[in-house]
């Protein structure tokens, strides 16, 4: 059954991958594959020295990060797991987010923010508890609000 909801998921965003040193990543992803670094993050609140490469092209192009913590003594720990997280489009980020946590979704601490990519950004939190008990099962999952170019490319896409 499917359950109408207030805000629609787009598309992949971008795929972060962890490691304790981001040149091996490099190696394989850049090296090997081919695919372009177009940009770096630091923060320190973070804790992560990111390598934002993009796979494929316009307003569908998935941003690739590949982390390294700063500190591999602090936390948050971006190397563990490797697969760090997934974000995903959404074409209403507040209107997601207030949905979710409604429908006993748990968020991650800091609410929305500015991303590493530029844009507003929320996490959901890989693991429910007793007082939000959704969660994606030990995935950490970021919701990114969608420029007007995605939601215009997507919906004209969708019409066709």
């Amino acid at each position: 059954m499917k359950k109408e909801r207030p805000f629609n998921i787009l598309g992949v965003q971008q795929i972060a991958i962890g490691a304790p040193d981001k040149n091996l990543l490099l190696d394989f992803w850049t090296g090997l594959l081919g695919i372009k670094k177009v940009g770096n993050y630091e923060s320190a609140a973070e804790n992560v020295n990111e390598d934002i490469c993009q796979i494929g092209h316009g307003a569908f192009a998935v941003e690739l990060d590949l982390m390294e913590p700063l500190d591999s003594e602090l936390r948050p720990r971006v190397d563990t797991p490797p697969l760090n997280h997934i974000g995903l489009w959404v074409d209403d980020l507040q209107t997601a987010y207030e949905s979710l946590i409604n429908q006993g979704v748990r968020m991650a601490p800091g609410g929305i923010r500015k991303g590493a990519s530029g844009h507003d950004v929320c996490f959901i939190h890989p693991k429910g508890n007793d007082e939000f008990p959704n969660s994606a099962l030990g995935v950490l999952v970021e919701l990114v609000q969608a420029p007007d170019s995605v939601i215009d490319a997507h919906s004209s896409l969708s019409k066709g």
